[in-house]
């Protein structure tokens, strides 16, 4: 009996996990057990996906039958033990507290693989575990499933395609999936009672937002809404339109802008699916606008007025440049202003960083965003995910070398701190200088060069190794080896760190100053600290930062 058993590659933990044998097979079976102190709970409406627990404020929840499904497929989908095998994970919720005519409309949802029992039926539920397992020891079982070798991670883009034309690639679990729910059912109460919904689902780094909606576009197209995913990223969306729409001009057109809805009509779209909100901008006019488009129209509400649902995915952290205003708070008040209901899910589970919540935590607390403003630590190490401090920007990329070499996805990013030139001829200029190691930053423009990709294909194509990424080809893609390059731009002086916004060469963070850059250039780090899956390499320009740095990471060696 494994207890709080900590799901692969994730931070979220499942009450309990049996492990023992088939009666039938004789091979390893896993039953992974939900419990929960309900006393009451009813479906929400029609949607049997969604509960009201009593006593929880009338929140909505998660069915629990289908969160524990979903731990059971993600089990048998990461772990080696079960060899991919649905067959030998099985899930059951016990509701302890709470008698059959107290969660009577919980037994609507029926399920093959996860069975739910109150404590009326304690009898049945004792009876259902004996059938699940032969009557010989357990813990050898138990020993193979805490050794499994844990199958490689499913990253964005490897999966994305195939869930946008097949559907059921990715496993969402506990709020991933109440969120995913609740727009669904937040869709069918808009075509029904033909009224506007917002929302909001906010999360931090690989907490599974892009997921979410990716998992909606493709479910929402398939039943036939007219659904379009948005972003204020170049990069990401023509990943999207290039890589996970390659060979379908009516996938592309899925994947747009937001500021491509200044002269959309109302409700033009059913659901608009705004991700990385946090990028939303205060109007979509450009320099390239028309007179007649420079209305003084905020974007957030072309943004709304435009679908049925519009639902906006964001991290109000990942904001790196003036004029990004998409919080929740912006969000909430346009919608009260318009009259709209809101419906916010937080997300509170992370899937990069081995599952690492000390890692999030450690970059919050470095970089001076913990919001209970805590003091850095040394870095405690642990098995799930690796930090390393490289002592030369050579380290740093041949330990990533290494790991492109192992088969394992690996980019250097660094801080925008040196100037960003067009290629010569057909030769990148190798910008990135730090003593005697120059590399080029990405390519500058849509057309690649040699071996370098397009800059907003970076993240995705082999060729972007050998170039240095910025924030802005960073932001939203995921690898699972990471270097991040500290410029002047951040150093460690008299015991923190402080930012030197005059080290910056990004136009838009010298051109502010203040409180406003120390925030977007703390915020960039971030984003450039949260790409990995696997590991972390850092290394800083500053000789009295790196050894700060490799003073935090040295305890965990």
């Amino acid at each position: 009996m494994l207890v709080e058993y900590q799901m692969p590659l994730t931070s979220r933990r499942a009450d309990v996990v049996l492990a023992g044998i088939n009666p039938n097979t004789g091979r390893d079976q896993l039953v992974v057990v939900e419990l929960k102190q309900w006393t009451q709970a009813t479906v929400c409406g029609e949607d049997q996906s969604v509960v009201q627990v009593a006593g929880t404020g009338n929140r909505p929840k998660l069915h629990p039958v289908i969160q524990a499904r979903g731990y059971c497929e993600y089990l048998a989908d990461f772990l080696s033990a079960v060899n991919g095998q649905s067959g030998a994970v099985h899930g059951v919720v016990y509701l302890y507290n709470a008698t059959d005519s107290e969660i009577l409309d919980l037994y609507a949802i029926e399920d093959d693989r996860v069975q739910l029992f109150s404590k009326s039926r304690r009898l049945q539920f004792l009876d259902y575990l004996r059938t699940q397992f032969a009557s010989v020891p357990g813990k050898p079982a138990a020993e193979r499933l805490l050794r499994s070798p844990v199958r490689a991670s499913k990253s964005l883009l490897k999966v994305a395609r195939a869930e946008i034309r097949n559907r059921g690639q990715f496993v969402l679990i506990d709020r991933q999936r109440l969120a995913y729910e609740l727009v669904l059912q937040a869709v069918r109460e808009a075509m029904n009672s033909d009224r506007k919904k917002v929302v909001v689902i906010s999360g931090g780094p690989g907490s599974g937002k892009s997921v979410i909606a990716l998992s909606l576009l493709a479910e929402l197209s398939s039943q036939g809404y007219r659904t379009l995913h948005a972003t204020g990223s170049k990069a990401f969306t023509e990943v999207m339109r290039r890589v996970v729409a390659k060979g379908s001009a009516q996938t592309k057109s899925m994947f747009t802008y937001f500021n491509n809805f200044m002269t959309a009509k109302p409700n033009e779209i059913d659901v608009l699916l705004c991700d990385e909100a946090h990028r939303i901008r205060e109007t979509s006019a450009n320099r390239f606008s028309r007179s007649a488009e420079r209305t003084g129209r905020l974007q957030l509400d072309e943004l709304i007025a435009a679908a049925r649902v519009p639902v906006f995915l964001l991290d109000e952290h990942q904001a790196v440049r003036p004029g990004e205003t998409g919080t929740v708070h912006r969000i909430r008040e346009r919608a009260s202003a318009l009259g709209l209901a809101v419906q916010q899910v937080d997300l509170d589970a992370q899937f990069r960083f081995g599952g690492s919540d000390a890692y999030t935590e450690w970059v919050l607390r470095l970089l001076g965003l913990d919001k209970e403003e805590l003091a850095p630590r040394l870095w405690s190490g642990g098995d799930s995910f690796t930090v390393t401090a490289a002592q030369s920007p050579y380290e740093l990329e041949s330990l990533l070398r290494a790991k492109l070499a192992e088969g394992f996805s690996a980019r250097m990013t660094a801080g925008f701190c040196w100037e960003w030139s067009a290629p010569v001829g057909d030769t990148l200029v190798a910008d990135v200088r730090i003593g005697d190691w120059a590399r080029p930053w990405t390519v500058k423009g849509d057309r690649p060069i040699g071996d370098a990709p397009a800059s907003a294909l970076w993240a995705a194509l082999p060729g972007g190794f050998d170039q240095v990424g910025t924030v802005y080809t960073a932001q939203g893609f995921e690898y699972d080896w990471n270097g991040v390059i500290f410029g002047p731009d951040l150093v460690y002086r008299e015991g923190r760190l402080v930012t030197v916004p005059a080290a910056s060469r990004d136009p838009a963070i010298r051109s502010i100053g203040g409180a406003h850059a120390d925030r977007l250039i703390r915020n960039t780090y971030r984003v450039l600290l949260t790409r990995a899956m696997v590991g972390t390499v850092i290394y800083s320009t500053d000789p009295e930062t790196q050894a700060y740095f490799t003073s935090l990471i040295a305890a965990s060696r």
